[in-house]
């Protein structure tokens, strides 16, 4: 069977991916798939990335890790910026290490734009706004702080009412990066995002969607935020707030983050602040799946269709032989 280190330059080089909806699981397979494969993990997570913030992001512990290497988790100090263009030139550096290593990546997270970002080399580049330096982007930013974001989103909803859906409209980052590309362009940023999506992967991949009955993946995810408040969710925002991490600030936009935050301005009671929680956490798992029904390629494993974990590794392996040509 071909290893990684047997491939030549011009071929495409393996790549696996788990992904899901959160709390279903992923963690705790990723250490099983990654030590049948020889392959060292790339988090795919938008908070994990960040030192200090362990318990919102259901971060995974070093014991938990059995000896697997990890890659972009406790990187950045919480009051750096991080997206998905970040993400994309780091988790690519981390694989070249991987590579020459002789491993394999195993990329797994629940952002699934990074993941797609990542998978296709989706290019970020865009045309460069002329007469003032980010002028129309300030212009916009002004008017959220002014009106709201709800008043940027509906704008977004007029002229492409597409991409709207796919977002939600506290996500000011993305609707103003939108905006501000049909301002430039004249064109779609729906448009844009099909042609990206349509690029063909530099990797022989296998992109696996972790899965579960709805109710069952509920259950788990009210389970899961009691455990981080009673592990201590909100002295974990408390610190973070004392060392100057505030609202708007790309880490303080992480479920759980942003709710206890809330509850310690007192713009909350703590009941309201973990209820919130709790169904923002069913909401973004449900726009999770939704996003991952969009992907191409994709494997769906439904946890419920397999006796246990040896025998959901067991299909995954032999999927990934077929896929990636490894094993």
């Amino acid at each position: 069977m071909e290893t990684v280190t047997d491939l030549t330059k011009n071929e495409k080089r393996p790549l696996i991916i788990l992904t899901g909806p959160t709390a279903a699981g992923k963690t705790q397979l990723s250490i099983a798939l990654a030590k049948a494969v020889g392959g060292e993990i790339i988090s795919a997570d938008s908070m994990q990335v960040y030192r200090g913030m362990d318990i919102g992001s259901a971060k995974i512990r070093p014991l938990e890790t059995e000896g697997v290497p990890h890659h972009l988790i406790d990187v950045l100090d919480p009051r750096e910026e991080f997206n998905v263009v970040r993400f994309q030139s780091m988790a690519e550096e981390a694989m070249e290490q991987i590579y020459g290593r002789g491993h394999v990546p195993l990329v797994v997270g629940g952002t699934g734009f990074y993941i797609q970002a990542l998978l296709y080399g989706i290019d970020f580049t865009q045309p460069e706004e002329t007469g003032g330096e980010g002028g129309y982007r300030k212009s916009l930013e002004a008017l959220a702080e002014e009106k709201g974001n709800q008043y940027l989103y509906d704008l977004l909803k007029e002229q492409d009412p597409e991409y709207a859906a796919e977002n939600h409209p506290n996500n000011r980052k993305r609707v103003i990066r939108a905006l501000e590309y049909i301002h430039l362009t004249g064109r779609r940023f729906s448009l844009y995002n099909q042609e990206q999506r349509m690029r063909e992967s530099p990797y022989r991949f296998a992109y696996f969607v972790l899965t579960m009955d709805r109710a069952g993946l509920y259950e788990r995810i009210d389970l899961r935020v009691d455990q981080m408040l009673a592990q201590g969710l909100v002295e974990e925002v408390e610190r973070l707030r004392a060392m100057g991490c505030r609202k708007g600030m790309t880490s303080m936009q992480g479920l759980g983050y942003k709710e206890m935050l809330d509850y310690l301005q007192g713009e909350t009671t703590f009941d309201e602040a973990a209820a919130l929680l709790k169904r923002d956490t069913r909401r973004f798992a449900k726009r999770q799946l939704t996003w991952f029904r969009r992907e191409r390629d994709v494997i769906w494993l439904n946890r419920e269709a397999y006796s246990g974990q040896e025998e959901l590794l067991k299909e995954m392996l032999e999927r990934i032989e077929l896929r990636c040509g490894i094993s």
